[in-house]
């Protein structure tokens, strides 16, 4: 492995080491509360993140989502359309998400995390500049895509854990 994939997978492993200490030993009301009506919630939270996961890595990767080749889209049972990954949701889709066991939340994101790693270990330093979105100016490279997923995922395990802090304060 380059040192880029090593600092890529231990990346990767800090995202699923935040999402296991924001959602482990969680019931499904303290997953699903929200500190406002309109907050997001520690299940909507790492749900997404997850999505996000799978959804930009499958893209690279040139691979099916897990949400659906694993049916973790039919374990969740949620009322989206299954490319949903939680951007652009509202308050009402946060609110779908009541019930989302910790058991289903970790899952699908140890699922996912296991595909990433697997997926990074098969990259040399030569495949980082490859342009995989053009939408952008300017164009994404892989380097950037998988960078800009970790920054993501971080952000919203750190919301997660803060909305946790709170939820154990006022027990």
């Amino acid at each position: 492995m380059s040192i880029a994939t090593n600092v890529l997978t231990d990346a990767f492993g800090r995202v699923r080491d935040s999402v296991h200490h924001a959602v482990s030993g969680l019931g499904a009301d303290q997953l699903a509360h929200r500190l406002d009506p309109d907050a997001n919630s520690i299940g909507w939270l790492v749900w997404h993140l997850t999505r996000i996961q799978d959804d930009h890595v499958a893209g690279v990767a040139g691979t099916e989502q897990l949400w659906t080749s694993a049916g973790w889209a039919d374990r969740f049972g949620l009322p989206f359309n299954v490319a949903s990954t939680g951007y652009g949701h509202r308050s009402a889709d946060v609110a779908a998400l009541a019930g989302v066991t910790a058991e289903q939340l970790l899952g699908y994101h140890d699922a996912v995390h296991a595909r990433t790693v697997e997926y990074i270990g098969t990259l040399d330093d030569a495949d980082f500049d490859r342009i995989v979105d053009t939408s952008w100016d300017p164009p994404v490279t892989l380097a950037v895509r998988l960078v800009s997923v970790i920054a993501d995922d971080l952000q919203h395990a750190g919301q997660a854990a803060f909305v946790r802090g709170i939820i154990e304060r006022r027990r």
